[in-house]
């Protein structure tokens, strides 16, 4: 899975096992981290070798699963498929701080507005709370869904966490006491896999499903504002051309000023665009879509409000594009997106192994049985087999009738030729 994200004017993009940061603004060597060099965490055979349902669990590869920024950018984790949380300081210099371990597998990371604690969302669908300015403590639980988690947000006070999970539902806990739920937001089909906290209106929520829609909540109260189907929009040809193919929303990203919104699906070459009205009925507002020459990876948007696409395709691995006359254009002259491009193209072969990856939501959609199709047709079946047992049993009366008919005429016949003879 290959992410990318801002940290301040640092570009930071994920790939396989590898970190790259690359600064936008000044020629400097970029930072790489190799997770597979990283502090291995201590074995403990009793809780490593078991999964969530008790059984062993196959070893890391030191693959990276999830990236998170602090909002102001001088803070960075990731997570790996090793179980290990690694923390950095960004500014001025990117350094590791520390290599903590998780109880499982992480699938989603947010920083706190007071950088002082990053949440941590993982598959068996806790969250655990690690402290920022002590980087040697272990980790706090701090709530609990019963399925895996997908992803995690914090409101711009930290008042509330939200959690979105595999099966539909999204939480809205009090983050001093998660144990107190505020409220749900309820109505996705599907796994919900992307959450975003608009800028522009922080009491609102967007998020986005395996079901292929967008929907915008208030989510103090759980109340659903307005739903966009992603499928049906009208200026996306590639997504109407097959309406039965599923794909999952995959990545919600606002500007910096709240004024784009950008709405990636999986494995569809184009992005679409929203607006917020808060009228006297707050909707989404589509604002047009925007196709690219391949299939995104992700996206981002930097401080400038440029948006960044990093595609899948060895020979155009980036794009960067900038908003004007009421248009994204892509600027490919750009001195920082140069650099950032020639010092992407050594790692071009991690980047390869990540976009050959087997779609990240193909085993969340819901599999669903006909069980009553099954069953028309077995009982099709047996009412078939009856009808022929019973033809045959009447096939073989009616003979077994005929031999006694036949049977009593001869004896009759016999009975009377004997009377006959006995007279004469």
């Amino acid at each position: 899975m290959a992410t990318l994200d801002t940290c301040g004017e640092w570009l930071v993009t994920t790939c396989d096992k590898k970190l790259i940061a690359i600064h936008t603004k000044q020629s400097r060597e970029p930072f790489v981290f190799d997770c597979s060099t990283a502090e291995k965490k201590p074995e403990d055979k009793e809780t490593d070798n078991k999964s969530d349902g008790g059984g062993p669990e196959e070893p890391g590869n030191d693959k990276i699963l999830a990236f998170a920024a602090s909002p102001s950018g001088k803070l960075a984790a990731l997570t790996d498929d090793s179980k290990r949380l690694i923390l950095f300081s960004c500014d001025p210099s990117w350094q590791c701080i520390c290599t903590r371990s998780v109880v499982r597998r992480c699938t989603s990371l947010v920083f706190s507005q007071a950088e002082d604690q990053v949440m941590a969302a993982d598959k068996s669908g806790d969250v655990y709370s690690f402290s920022v300015t002590e980087p040697q403590k272990e980790g706090e639980l701090k709530l609990g869904h019963l399925s895996m988690l997908l992803a995690i947000a914090l409101t711009p006070n930290d008042k509330y966490i939200v959690t979105a999970d595999r099966d539909e539902k999204i939480r809205v806990s009090h983050l001093k006491s998660p144990y107190n739920i505020q409220s749900f937001c309820l109505g996705h089909l599907e796994f919900v896999s992307a959450l975003l906290i608009p800028s522009s209106h922080p009491q609102w929520l967007m998020s986005g499903s395996g079901d292929g829609t967008v929907k915008l909540w208030d989510y103090e109260s759980g109340r659903k504002l307005d739903s966009w189907n992603m499928i049906e929009h009208e200026d996306a040809p590639s997504l109407e051309t097959d309406k039965e193919k599923k794909s999952a929303v995959s990545r919600i990203a606002s500007s910096p000023d709240g004024h784009h919104i950008a709405v990636q699906c999986e494995r569809v070459p184009t992005l679409q665009f929203l607006g917020l009205d808060q009228g006297e009925k707050e909707k989404l507002v589509p604002c047009g879509g925007m196709t690219l020459p391949h299939c995104p990876l992700d996206m981002t948007f930097d401080r400038q409000g440029r948006l960044w696409v990093l595609l899948d395709s060895s020979d155009t691995l980036l794009q960067m594009y900038t908003h004007t006359q009421d248009q994204w254009k892509c600027d490919a002259k750009s001195p920082e997106f140069n650099r950032v491009a020639e010092a992407l193209k050594p790692h071009l072969e991690a980047f390869q192994a990540s976009a050959r990856a087997q779609s990240r939501f193909l085993h969340l959609y819901k599999v669903n049985f006909d069980n009553m199709a099954s069953y028309m047709q077995r009982k099709q079946q047996r009412l078939e087999q009856q009808k022929s047992d019973s033809g045959k049993k009447r096939t073989a009366g009616d003979v077994q009738k005929a031999a006694n008919r036949a049977a009593s005429k001869k004896a009759r016949e016999d009975k009377s030729e004997a009377v006959s003879q006995t007279e004469s």
